[in-house]
């Protein structure tokens, strides 16, 4: 017999030590709650001993009437089919049997990124703060700054901004490029705008007179508070708290995700093909680009190099 509650909280306290963002964390929650949900309305106790495939069959049907968007029903049973992975794992429940619930396919959104007016603006603002600032303050607007600029002209996740260490910021005769090691496949790196390295230099530059830690920074970005550097790592949550910043001070909708939709029209006016787009990306060679040339094809964006000077 399971304590749903207790071993979901130890399950969502995994993902956090895995570095899951706070709000893959709190979509996962949400998504685990559902299903005691079903639970409470089928008169069942959030003590588990036995799931069969018939209350599967059950809940499916139950996410079907309750959730209208096929993602949000894939969603919740993708992330209760990992909890109970979890409970296999440490040998608490026999077998997996959310296994054999159907999944609907994944419906891909038409992408909305910010206009370039916009990116240009926040950009703008950025380097205007940078010059009104000194000491850590100004080193935060620079980092700030590095992030935006990566994520707009590599495509990066933020999961795996937050991973980059000062050594993966490639810069030679050719230009300056960022190397991307995946998990689970060979390390790429992907060419940035010639205006990145003489930000990427000054920035290294800022580090340094503030670092207050003993040992010396690895990683590309930091966490900090106004008044001294807290730890060399900022962690994916971190970098929503970003954004959120941004778009407070800027009065705009700009976030991670549709910066790197921008990022991808950026590519498609460079002329960069489809495959070669699609490996930057990390997504597989089948993944649908249908949406990103339905808009790209009618409305015409246009995503130029930033210049940050």
């Amino acid at each position: 017999m399971i304590d749903l509650i207790v071993t979901q909280q130890e399950f969502l306290k995994q993902l956090k030590t895995q570095g899951k963002s706070f709000n893959t964390l709190k979509n996962y929650r949400a998504d685990l709650e559902a299903f005691n949900k079903f639970l409470t309305q089928h008169n069942r106790p959030l003590m588990l001993k036995t799931f069969a495939p018939k209350e599967a069959q059950e809940y499916a049907q139950f996410l079907e009437n309750t959730y209208g968007s096929p993602n949000s029903i894939r969603r919740r049973v993708q992330a209760l089919r990992l909890y109970f992975d979890f409970l296999v794992v440490r040998h608490s429940f026999p077998l997996n049997p959310i296994k054999q619930m159907p999944v609907a396919p994944k419906l891909l959104e038409k992408p909305n990124p910010p206009s370039f007016k916009d990116l240009i603006k926040v950009k703008d603002s950025l380097i205007k703060l940078s010059l009104s600032e000194s000491g850590l303050s100004l080193l935060m607007v620079q980092r700030n700054l590095i992030i935006f600029a990566l994520i707009y002209e590599s495509g990066l996740k933020v999961s795996d901004l937050s991973r980059l260490e000062m050594s993966d910021i490639l810069i030679d005769k050719k230009g300056p490029r960022v190397l991307v090691r995946p998990d689970k496949r060979e390390p790429y790196s992907i060419p940035l705008s010639p205006g990145f390295s003489e930000m990427f230099k000054t920035y290294k530059v800022t580090l340094m007179e503030n670092w207050n830690l003993a040992q010396k920074p690895s990683h590309l970005f930091f966490n900090a508070n106004p008044f001294k550097i807290l730890s060399g790592t900022l962690s994916p949550r971190g970098i929503e708290l970003v954004f959120e910043s941004i778009r407070e001070k800027t009065k705009t909708d700009i976030t991670a995700r549709n910066l790197r939709q921008a990022c991808v029209f950026r590519w498609m006016n460079l002329m960069i093909p489809t495959s070669q787009i699609k490996e930057w990306l990390g997504v597989a060679p089948d993944y649908d680009m249908a949406l990103y040339n339905e808009v790209f094809n009618t409305q015409k964006p246009i995503y130029l190099d930033i210049p940050y000077a």
